[in-house]
């Protein structure tokens, strides 16, 4: 799961690029004034921001979903700990009440 993200992570990333890369050709390659290459790529500079803050924004509230599921996950792999550490404690104090009870047990059978 945690690889199908990065990919598709990789691939926003490539379209991104690749759009703006093939932008800014289009606009130095098309023929226009100064003044209109000017504006046409400070828009484009615009929607390129627009687009990463979006990016950023995405990928932000997929980080979060996926911290807090991580935390529940711990979560709930403490309290499985816990509960089996609360077993084994309980399963050595009944071995170690029938130890103690066999001990007087093994000295009166010496005698």
């Amino acid at each position: 799961m945690e690889e199908q993200e990065k990919t598709q992570g990789h691939l926003i990333k490539g379209f991104l690029i690749g759009g703006f890369l093939g932008a800014m050709a289009g606009l130095f390659f098309a023929p226009k004034s100064g003044k209109e290459l000017r504006s046409a790529v400070r828009e484009l500079k615009r929607e390129f921001l627009r687009d990463g803050e979006k990016f950023y924004s995405d990928v932000s509230a997929d980080a979060k979903e996926i911290i807090e599921e991580a935390k529940h996950q711990a979560k709930d792999l403490k309290q499985e700990g816990d509960r089996h550490l609360s077993e084994t404690r309980q399963k050595v104090k009944e071995i170690t009440a029938r130890g103690e009870k066999k001990v007087p047990e093994a000295k009166n059978a010496k005698t």
